[in-house]
């Protein structure tokens, strides 16, 4: 039985080989971010990652997430066992992402359940939108004997803030 030549074949077979190699060099942490209500949520995919080998750091504006997926161990000296195959990636992960402003970052949770990351960052209370209360027939400033206009010592802003001095307006 004769062998059709294909001069392609032995080109695709190391296109696939080198492409698996730079997948598994990329070492990817595949990610999902929303915002549910007043709270943005993160998703990461790190299957067979030991939660123990997850590090999750917050320094200024930056959320770090490193993990560590470890490979199974394989003799290769007797020849029924060794790898046939081995596309998966091990090794150390990471991921950073810059946080905007008005997100209160000591209340992030983390939670890792079916090599999934979860991660839930709560929006700061002064950046949550309010209403600000408007009333009527209040005066905004007093003039004293001197002549000095001193601002009044109560200012009603959302959930009622009270001054406590008062301060001068030269004119």
């Amino acid at each position: 039985m004769s062998t059709i030549y294909n001069p392609f074949r032995d080109m695709d077979r190391v296109f696939n080989q080198l492409a698996r190699t730079a997948a598994a060099e990329a070492r990817t942490m595949p990610m999902d971010l929303y915002r549910d209500g007043d709270q943005f949520i993160v998703k990461v995919d790190l299957p067979g990652v030991s939660p123990e080998s997850i590090d999750i750091d917050v320094d200024d504006r930056t959320l770090s997430i490193r993990a560590e997926r470890v490979s199974d161990e394989v003799r290769s000296g007797d020849e029924n066992q060794g790898w046939v195959s081995r596309e998966r990636s091990y090794g150390s992960y990471a991921r950073q992402l810059t946080l905007g402003q008005g997100l209160n970052l000591a209340e992030i949770t983390a939670d890792y359940n079916d090599g999934v990351l979860t991660l839930v960052i709560p929006v700061a209370e002064e950046a949550k939108p309010r209403k600000v209360k408007v009333s009527q027939g209040k005066v905004a400033g007093e003039v004293d004997a001197g002549g000095e206009v001193k601002l009044g010592s109560e200012v009603k802003v959302g959930s009622e803030i009270e001054a406590d001095h008062e301060t001068p307006i030269q004119n």
